[in-house]
C-alpha cells in the first residue's frame, strides 16, 4: 500500500494496513530545528544544514532520509515567497528582528532564542475601515509564489505520496490579532465592528484569490488543503461563541465552499486548545480533518471526541500530548500514551497519527523514537 492510498483510506473513514503517520507536512505537524538536529544525530544520519521552512516557529524541513527511515506518509507543499518579498532583518544587542510581507515585526533573543514573537503590529493605530482599505496588503497571486509547485507536486505523486498544500497565511482571527494587536482587535469585536469586519473580509478575499490560483495551477494534484485559526486556549474558547458564529462561521463556510467547488480536496483545519464546543460548527462549514486535537486541554478527551464526532470528522493529531508526556515523560509513559490514543481514535479509520502540534525543542530524541515505535506496534489494523 502506498502512503497516498493509506492516507486516503483514513480520510474516507476506512481502515488501511496501519494508521498513517505525519511528520513535517504542515506548519502545525512539524518539528523544531533543535529537536530535529538532535533526532538526526540520535539516528546517526549524515550531518546536514538544517533548513528552516517556518521562520517564526523555527521549524525544520524534514529531509528525505528521515521521511524514508521513519516511513512518514504525508508530504507537504508550500508556496514560495513573492517576487519582491518586503522582508527586512536587523538586530540589536539582545534580539534578532524581522518584518514579514504583512508588515508584522517579530523578534527572537540572540542567546538561546527558540522562536520569533510578535513585537509590532502594523495596523495597531487603525481607527476605521478606510485605514484597512489603504493598507498595502501582500499580493496573494504573485506568480513567484507558484513557481515550481506543479513540478514538485508531480514528483511527490509519482513517489506515491499524498500532497498537502499550505495556505497563504493563518486564519482570519489570528491574522487580525497580529495585524491590529491582540487587545485592539478583541476590543474591535465589541466596539468597532466595521473595522473588524473590514479586516476579516480583506483577509478572506486574499485567501480566496490565493486558493483560486493555486488550485488552478495544481489541478488534480492536491489531496488536502491546510487552513486553520486558533479559537481556544487550554481551558476554553478565546472568543465568545455567539460572536464567532456571527462573524467567523459564515466566512469559513464561504472559503471552504469555494475551495471545494474548485477542487476535489479534503480540508485540514488547525485550531488549538479546548475547541470542543465549536466542532459541530466546523463540521457544518466543511472541515474534514481537525488538528491538533489538543488532548491536555479541557473537554478534549479523545474517547469522547471519537464517540461523538468520529463519523463526521478526521482527527489529524492527538497521537501524543506534547505539553507534558513527550518532552518530560519516560519512554514507557510515551509508549502507554500512544497506545491509549490509538485505542481511542484509530478504530474505523478517520485518524492520522501526529503529535499534538509541533515537536518542540525540549523533546529528547529517545522519546520521539519511543513514540514512533509504539505507533508502529499499536497502529496496525487487522
Amino acid at each position: 500500500m502506498t502512503p497516498r492510498e493509506r492516507l486516503l483510506m483514513a480520510l474516507q473513514h476506512k481502515e488501511a494496513d496501519r494508521v498513517p503517520f505525519d511528520l513535517g507536512s504542515t506548519s502545525v505537524t512539524g518539528i523544531h530545528r533543535i529537536a530535529y538536529q538532535r533526532l538526526r544525530d540520535y539516528l546517526r544520519l549524515p550531518k546536514v544544514e538544517v533548513k528552516i521552512f517556518h521562520t517564526s516557529q523555527q521549524l525544520a524541513c524534514v529531509d528525505d532520509d528521515v521521511v524514508k527511515l521513519l516511513e512518514v506518509d504525508v508530504r507537504g507543499l508550500r508556496s514560495n515567497p513573492p517576487s519582491k518579498p518586503p522582508i527586512e532583518w536587523w538586530h540589536d544587542e539582545e534580539f534578532s528582528y524581522y518584518r514579514d510581507e504583512w508588515g508584522i515585526v517579530r523578534r527572537m533573543p540572540l542567546e538561546r532564542g527558540l522562536y520569533y514573537d510578535i513585537c509590532e503590529s502594523p495596523l495597531s493605530n487603525a481607527t476605521s475601515k478606510s485605514d484597512v482599505e489603504r493598507y498595502p496588503f501582500p499580493d496573494p497571486v504573485d506568480d513567484a509564489r507558484f513557481n515550481g509547485l506543479k513540478e514538485r507536486a508531480v514528483k511527490l505523486r509519482g513517489e506515491g505520496y499524498p500532497v498537502v498544500l499550505g495556505g497563504l497565511c493563518p486564519g482570519m482571527l489570528e491574522m487580525s490579532l497580529w495585524l491590529r494587536g491582540f487587545e485592539n482587535f478583541y476590543c474591535d469585536l465589541r466596539l468597532n465592528l466595521k473595522l473588524a469586519e473590514a479586516l476579516l473580509d480583506k483577509i478572506l478575499e486574499l485567501k480566496m484569490r490565493y486558493w483560486e490560483k493555486a488550485l488552478s495551477i495544481l489541478e488534480g494534484l492536491i489531496d488536502v488543503v491546510q487552513e486553520g485559526d486558533d479559537y481556544a486556549g487550554q481551558h476554553g474558547l478565546l472568543i465568545n461563541p455567539d460572536i464567532w458564529r456571527k462573524l467567523f462561521k459564515p466566512r469559513l463556510k464561504e472559503l471552504f465552499s469555494a475551495i471545494k467547488r474548485k477542487a476535489d480536496v479534503f480540508v485540514f483545519f488547525h485550531s488549538c486548545g479546548s475547541i470542543y464546543e465549536l466542532i459541530p460548527d466546523l463540521i457544518e462549514v466543511g472541515v474534514d480533518a481537525l488538528n491538533p486535537v489538543q488532548v491536555a486541554a479541557a473537554n478534549m478527551d479523545t474517547r469522547r471526541l471519537k464517540s461523538e464526532f468520529g463519523d463526521s470528522i478526521i482527527f489529524w493529531g492527538g497521537g501524543i500530548d506534547t505539553q507534558r508526556i513527550l518532552p518530560m515523560g519516560t519512554a514507557e509513559q510515551v509508549r502507554e500514551e500512544v497506545k491509549m490514543r490509538i485505542e481511542h481514535l484509530a478504530e474505523g479509520g478517520g485518524f492520522v497519527f501526529a503529535t499534538v502540534h509541533n515537536i518542540q525543542a525540549d523533546v529528547p530524541p529517545q522519546n520521539i523514537i519511543a513514540m514512533w515505535e509504539a505507533m508502529r506496534e499499536f497502529g496496525v489494523y487487522g
